[in-house]
């Protein structure tokens, strides 16, 4: 389980066929790695991939076809938003993430807003029922408050501190981005029987 806060931007800086899949080798860029074992959980844009090895300034995940065929961003060499999993001793300032992308949004508008940004984001249909103005939705990993949605598209507005500590800086109109809806609101359609 993560936050859906971004500790760092690391880089995807070898990719290579492995059986079932893909091994990712990253760099960790500022990610402190010193508490990192083989078998820990990394989100990497938001994708919950476990440690397979790890070296001083990196590490090596596997990713399978499945989880390639539902995200974007983890087949290609490229800067990387980065989360360590949560430990119940830290503090949550995000919300709950799961590192389980639930689909790939794309982006539809992304303009200044004063020193700000203003994204758009088309989410897959089956996904837009469980984003509400001001909800929870992660973003490629970063956890962030629905501005406003209407139908399967939503806004979500990223601060300064937000575009300088993640890759979402980087973003242009077309691109897939990787998406999280909040878990309870999955628990909460489950529990009400609704589908």
């Amino acid at each position: 389980m993560f936050t859906g806060i971004i500790a760092a931007v690391g880089k995807i800086s070898r990719v290579e066929s492995a059986k079932g899949g893909l091994r990712l080798a990253i760099d960790a860029g500022a990610l402190g790695l010193s508490d990192v074992a083989v078998g820990d959980s990394i989100a990497v844009n938001g994708v919950c991939l476990t440690v397979v090895n790890r070296g001083k300034k990196g590490f090596g995940v596997d990713v399978s076809r499945e989880t390639l065929r539902c995200t974007a961003g983890l087949d290609r060499p490229g800067e990387v938003n980065l989360e360590k999993a949560l430990r119940l001793s830290d503090r949550l300032d995000g919300h709950f993430v799961l590192g389980h992308v639930d689909g790939v949004g794309k982006v539809t508008r992304f303009e200044p807003a004063g020193k700000s940004r203003l994204l758009s984001v088309r989410a897959p249909s089956g996904l837009a029922r469980y984003i509400a103005r001001k909800g929870s939705v992660t973003v490629h990993g970063v956890s962030l408050t629905v501005n406003a949605a209407r139908g399967a598209e939503f806004e979500v507005n990223l601060i300064p501190r937000t575009l300088a500590v993640t890759t979402l800086r980087y973003l242009e109109v077309g691109d897939g981005v990787n998406l999280e809806v909040d878990p309870l609101a999955r628990y909460a359609e489950r529990l009400l029987g609704k589908k």
